[in-house]
């Protein structure tokens, strides 16, 4: 079920059954919150909304401005969201995501029928039947699953010249802000969908980056929890020390939703032992006043200079002080030591993805005939669809990684989360801070087929090693391309996080709406000044 037969396949599931679903009267753009209030209402049904969804994904997915966002749809979606609409009028309703759809990044597995792909035409044939757990919990939520989002192949962690959001089996994400620019990586489906009106919610996956970059450059919230409160099983994945799934929404309190349903302990996974001592109702702990009095740590000279982003990060720190927020100037830890951090995270996850990748398909069904990361390269090679753009690097040098149980990379690996921990550790409580505030980087770049993706500083490392929370969320926008502000907090400090984060969105309403330009030179502004004389 792959992207050239999308339209036809949502043509199908939106004439199967009764013809008169009640119309929507939202905007393709509303939250879940709104959404599931006029469910309350009695003004909008589950497969009203599932409909409204599957038609604008076959309107602009592959015909249209053809974001190329999706790479597989539910077959079951309507079906679900029926069931769900007469448990509402039987008076049973499971909570704030009863009858709301929500989107999976193909990394995933969920039993629909879909396969899971990872963007490999290598797992093309990967329907495993087997639901992960967030899956599981989401459904258990009422959530109604719409299908499964492109994504960089194999979470860009393929090539060290790859093009984020671009993957065999999806071709590029395209930015619905600027079809020409990067939508990043490696969750850029579920942002760019998220952002395009497909779905109020998707889940995305992050090892470094892999949240947050795609919801900052999309303009929508995304959240990377700490890792352990979030089950990684049937997850195709890169690192058990780094891997995390979380929310990416249009807004914080959807975010928040989705986080409650799937954030909890799961006894195949022994990372999130913890978490349900941690979880807790994100959504009812969100305080408007929430940046009254609180004490947040300003990181400035994560990302490279760029006039639009200190603007706007300029703009979004005078918010904050407005709303109550007590400021503090915080020093980042040496460059060094940033650096040393960063070289040991990537020999660490070169090591941790050959193990686990290994193990992942020695459990998929036999259909799947590349069985290891060696299957994988040769897989590769010998497919000219896979490398058309980048080769895989990264894979060669995984290949060549020493196993887990070696002395060096067990080093290697605690010495790195150490020092993460304890740049982060040092800067929380040296300043008497309950978060960190930085701009999550530059608006997205074009995209270039040739030098590949150029990204200009991220604060999503020294999180992503550590294993701590990390929430972005628009902040602004440069001549209508996203910007976002990213909030960092320590260890199982998600509720605090989305509270501020929900503070800064009410009031701000920064997030931008995509207007599909083909470029920015179709900017009106933009198109004058090019044709001045």
């Amino acid at each position: 079920m792959f992207k050239h037969t999308i339209p036809a396949i949502a043509a199908a599931i939106l004439v199967a059954g009764p013809a008169h679903a009640q119309a929507v009267p939202l905007s393709p753009y509303a939250s879940a919150g709104e959404a599931q209030a006029a469910m309350t209402a009695g003004k909008l049904t589950s497969e009203a909304l599932v409909r409204a969804d599957l038609a604008r994904i076959g309107q602009l997915d592959h015909v249209g401005p053809r974001l190329n966002a999706i790479i597989a749809l539910n077959p079951h979606a309507i079906a679900d969201a029926r069931k769900l609409d007469a448990e509402r009028r039987a008076g049973h309703v499971r909570g704030p995501l009863h009858g709301i759809p929500i989107l999976l990044k193909d990394n995933i597995e969920s039993d629909d029928g879909t396969a899971t792909t990872a963007g490999s035409l290598a797992l093309k044939d990967n329907v495993t039947h087997r639901d992960a757990p967030l899956v599981r919990r989401l459904t258990d939520a009422g959530a109604v699953i719409l299908g499964k989002t492109n994504l960089s192949e194999w979470a860009n962690f393929r090539s060290t010249n790859s093009i984020s959001g671009w993957s065999a089996v999806g071709g590029l994400v395209r930015n619905p802000h600027g079809l020409d620019r990067t939508a990043c990586g490696s969750s850029a489906g579920s942002g760019a969908a998220v952002a395009a009106g497909y779905a109020s919610a998707a889940i995305g996956t992050e090892t470094d980056g892999s949240v947050t970059c795609p919801a900052a450059m999309n303009g929508v919230v995304g959240l990377k929890p700490t890792v352990g409160l979030v089950s990684r099983r049937f997850i195709v994945p890169i690192s058990a020390e780094q891997d995390t799934a979380g929310p990416m929404a249009r807004t914080v309190a959807d975010a928040a939703a989705v986080l409650g349903a799937i954030a909890g302990s799961d006894p195949g996974d022994p990372a999130t032992r913890d978490a349900d001592a941690h979880k807790t109702n994100y959504l009812a702990a969100l305080d408007p006043a929430a940046l009254q009095g609180a004490r947040i740590g300003v990181l400035k000279g994560v990302v490279r200079n760029s006039a639009q982003t200190d603007a706007a990060y300029d703009a979004a720190l005078a918010a904050l002080k407005r709303a109550g927020a007590v400021l503090v100037d915080v020093k980042l830890p040496d460059q060094k030591v940033r650096g040393e951090i960063s070289g040991a995270e990537f020999e660490s996850l070169a090591a941790e993805f050959k193990a686990a990748i290994n193990d992942y398909l020695a459990s998929t069904p036999p259909t799947v005939k590349t069985r290891t990361l060696d299957a994988l390269i040769a897989f590769d090679k010998a497919e000219p669809r896979e490398t058309p753009l980048f080769g895989q690097e990264i894979f060669e040098a995984a290949a060549k990684s020493p196993a887990i149980t070696d002395p060096a990379y067990l080093a290697k690996r605690a010495a790195a989360r150490k020092a993460a921990r304890a740049a982060l550790d040092e800067m929380f409580a040296q300043n008497n801070v309950v978060a960190l505030v930085s701009a999550s980087g530059a608006p997205p770049s074009i995209v270039d087929p040739v030098n590949g993706s150029q990204f200009f500083g991220s604060v999503s490392s020294l999180p992503a090693v550590a294993g701590y929370p990390h929430l972005t969320l628009p902040m602004g926008e440069a001549k209508g391309l996203p910007i976002g502000l990213s909030l960092i907090g320590p260890a199982w400090s998600e509720a605090r996080l989305l509270a501020l984060g929900n503070a800064f969105e009410l009031a701000t309403h920064a997030r931008p709406t995509p207007h599909f330009l083909p470029s920015l030179a179709a900017r009106p502004e933009v198109a004058a000044a090019y044709d001045a004389r």
